[in-house]
């Protein structure tokens, strides 16, 4: 059969910029061929990618709903899939993916996802949901009830259909509820902040915890605290100084999120917020310390004398006295992380901060909307 016989489906990737933005070009490279597998010969499907924060100034569903309507209606597209990075509500429950079959769209919430097998997941949920819609397309007498994204929920997974309100120009939503819910959101959120990113951007932190490791090595009284601690007490030293650099990044940058309104919804997304920021430093600090000791102990094996060691701590140099050794020189050098921490860029902290990026998105808008206006 010819091209020309195909029936084509445009559909837009409509995507928050950033990491949303970099998977919708990802999925408009291998879906076309997925799906036309699926649907038949006789369907093409047309992918574009749209990379723009159609999320700035609200977390209200209906508002993002109208957005994505009004921007397919301008475009003529088929199909509008929107890829937010958001944790989204509806109705008390956390969104995953808000479908409207008349109007050929979705709005997929990248967070509630969950942190593992993400990409995979994203996949299956777009793909999926234009399934959905473009059969609803072709089969319009189909009627709404019937519908469903097939493979997406499991029988393990906490995704399940939600309610719908009577004046919601949606069709079909499906939501997660309950701590595997919460869980699977937080580290959604934790895995869209790419923690990793924020080892970089701690360069003169780093450089601080060093260049103090360095010192505290062939220092004596060092050598005679760490060959005295028991291993409760080096573990002690070790959470007490992770949670000091954590809380000195958070208050320094100013990453602590505060609830805009006195309700209840926004004090938990308040929470959601404050603590996915909480495990992103945490993680990126974690990679750090662990760093630093690998460093630590190289520095040690090459600078260290067993003589001038056991004459000074009365305890023969063995591997044992090394790890414990660099160890405990980590947990110091953390701290002296934490105080070069101060010198480092906001911008760059602000990075693993979730809330941040949506403010710094709302702040790109209102500076567009003020030039349009002059």
């Amino acid at each position: 059969m010819g091209e020309s016989s195909q029936s084509v489906t445009v559909v837009a990737l409509l995507a928050d910029p950033d990491a949303p933005t970099e998977i919708a070009q990802r999925m408009a490279r291998v879906l076309p061929a997925r799906l036309a597998d699926k649907a038949g010969q006789q369907r093409r499907f047309d992918f574009e990618v749209v990379s723009e924060p159609f999320t700035a100034g609200t977390e209200d569903l209906p508002t993002l709903t109208r957005r994505i309507m009004d921007r397919g209606r301008a475009e003529n597209w088929d199909i509008v899939v929107a890829l937010t990075n958001l944790p989204l509500h509806s109705q008390g429950r956390k969104l995953v993916v808000d479908l409207s079959h008349e109007h050929g769209l979705a709005l997929l919430s990248l967070p509630s996802l969950g942190g593992l097998r993400f990409q995979r997941r994203a996949r299956r949920a777009v793909e999926e949901a234009v399934l959905s819609l473009a059969g609803a397309r072709a089969e319009a007498e189909q009627p709404p009830h019937r519908r469903s994204l097939g493979r997406f929920t499991g029988r393990l997974a906490p995704v399940h259909p939600g309610p719908i309100g009577k004046e919601e120009t949606s069709d079909l939503r499906y939501v997660v509820s309950g701590p595997r819910g919460y869980l699977r959101v937080l580290g959604g959120m934790v895995r869209a902040n790419r923690p990793w990113r924020l080892v970089p951007g701690l360069s003169k932190a780093l450089a601080a915890a060093l260049a103090t490791g360095a010192i505290a090595t062939v220092n004596s009284t060092l050598w005679s605290l760490a060959a005295s601690l028991a291993t409760p007490r080096l573990v002690i030293a070790t959470i007490g100084s992770i949670a000091l650099l954590i809380g000195w990044l958070i208050v320094d940058a100013h990453l602590w999120h505060r609830a805009s309104e006195d309700s209840p919804e926004a004090r938990k997304r308040a929470a959601l917020y404050n603590a996915s920021t909480v495990l992103t430093v945490g993680i990126g600090v974690l990679v750090c310390y662990a760093g630093l000791m690998v460093i630590n102990l190289v520095w040690a094996l090459f600078i260290l004398n067993g003589q001038v060691f056991a004459r000074m701590t009365r305890a023969p140099l063995h591997a044992t006295e090394y790890w414990t050794l660099a160890w405990f020189v980590a947990s110091v050098a953390t701290v002296g992380g934490a105080l070069g921490s101060g010198l480092e860029s906001d911008e760059a902290i602000r990075a693993a901060a979730y809330s941040k990026r949506e403010q710094e998105r709302r702040r790109m808008l209102k500076n567009d909307e003020d030039q349009l206006a002059t």
